[in-house]
């Protein structure tokens, strides 16, 4: 059995590729990394290699052995759509995705150049939710770019967020989570921010999941906004989920 995520928005965690590189501001303080140079320290075999992109095609497979039904964050520790992840390889990934449709499984990238590059050669199944990271308004494109994909499912990971969002298109999103930058040198975020974006969800009819705060130490700041957990989940996410006896 696969350890509970500490992410809030999913169950478990499936990393068949891990280490990264930064493109964007958002990277400056990437959790992942100090994670993987953790791992590396303390001898974990899938982090020899430390934060350097790394594919670990023996993990594969292990979702087919999960048989209850679970939200999966693809890549928590990497970017699927990173440059050097061969297209064979997310071909092979997409494959095991489809092969088990009782579970939904999440990716995130900053790639979107690539994700919509992609997208026509990949088969997208109802389980599988792509999503993109928009930290500031300089990256709207990535937005534009996820609307175009063939995916099922679109949603953006506003964090971490790094200035306000005004003038959202969220046409053909489903969900927006939004959340502060936490740990060391994390990066102030502003209530206003957050409370904009809550709002052009609201008007767009696209769910709203507020993540946390964040900051040096995220437990003390919390997630609840003006006072109330505000964790929406997308209808059709949750009809799957319902339909696949899945506990959100």
């Amino acid at each position: 059995m696969t350890a509970r995520s500490r992410i809030e928005y999913t169950h478990t965690t499936w990393n068949p590729v891990t280490g990264c590189t930064k493109i964007s501001a958002g990277c400056t303080n990437c959790y992942a990394e100090r994670m993987a140079r953790r791992l590396h320290a303390m001898g974990s075999p899938n982090y020899v290699n430390g934060f350097e992109l790394t594919l670990h095609p023996q993990m594969l497979d292990q979702v087919r052995t999960w048989r209850k039904p679970r939200m999966v964050f693809v890549n928590s520790m990497s970017d699927l759509f990173h440059k050097d992840v061969p297209f064979e390889f997310i071909r092979k990934l997409f494959e095991v995705m489809t092969d088990a449709p009782q579970h939904i499984f999440q990716i995130l990238t900053k790639r979107s150049g690539r994700l919509l590059k992609l997208s026509p050669r990949l088969n997208w199944p109802e389980n599988v939710w792509m999503g993109v990271t928009c930290e500031s308004k300089r990256f709207y494109n990535r937005i534009d770019d996820l609307r175009l994909t063939s995916a099922y499912g679109k949603f953006l990971s506003l964090e971490p967020l790094l200035s306000s969002l005004p003038g959202l298109d969220l046409q053909g999103i489903d969900w927006a989570i939004v959340g502060g930058e936490s740990g060391p040198g994390a990066r102030p975020m502003e209530k206003e921010w957050v409370l904009d974006i809550q709002g052009q969800c609201r008007e767009q009819a696209v769910a709203f999941f507020f993540k946390q705060w964040g900051g040096v130490n995220k437990k003390k700041t919390g997630n609840r906004l003006n006072g109330r957990l505000c964790q929406q989940y997308p209808d059709k996410l949750l009809s799957h989920a319902a339909q696949a006896e899945l506990a959100l």
